[in-house]
């Protein structure tokens, strides 16, 4: 039965993930990329990861797809025309393609990544509390820097978005 829902669940994920990217309209896209998110928290869910699962949600699903969403409508992005493709771009995504698939058939069939979890290290001290603890004590200037650019990020679009009107 767990079979059933990952490949469920998988399914939408990457149907959604395909919609996204080939959806002309930025709205429908950013729509598509909220189930996106839910598809990997609910398989987040699955794995019993379940701090992961409510982050994605509250996070991707929740705050940065939001921000898109404010990005795009406060732009007024219209809908894209059809771009010719160029034979230069269309053989340099099949060569990147072609890259890409050698490499995961290489990583996923070699010997290195079947390790038996007694193999693996135990996490010390893996808890919530230490790591709330590390990321505002040892990682609290990355934190305050993240905040300072999107702060900066966020009045850039106001800036942008405002139009300078001709008489």
């Amino acid at each position: 039965m767990t079979d059933l829902f990952f490949y469920i669940f998988a399914a939408i994920t990457l149907a959604c993930a395909f919609a996204v990217v080939f959806s002309r309209n930025p709205v429908n896209a950013a729509m598509f990329l909220i189930l996106t998110f839910l598809g990997m928290a609910s398989l987040f869910v699955m794995l019993e990861a379940y701090f992961l699962a409510v982050i994605q949600v509250l996070v991707y699903a929740g705050a940065v797809v939001v921000l898109f969403l404010f990005i795009i409508m406060l732009l007024d992005v219209k809908e894209e025309s059809k771009a010719k493709l160029k034979p230069l771009t269309l053989v340099a995504s099949v060569i990147g393609f072609a890259i890409l698939l050698v490499g995961v058939v290489g990583i996923t069939s070699s010997d290195n990544i079947k390790a038996t979890t007694e193999t693996l290290p135990e996490a010390a001290g893996a808890t919530l509390k230490n790591f709330g603890y590390e990321l505002f004590t040892t990682y609290q200037l990355p934190m305050q820097v993240t905040g300072f650019l999107l702060l900066v990020a966020m009045i850039g679009v106001i800036v942008l978005s405002k139009r300078v009107k001709t008489d």
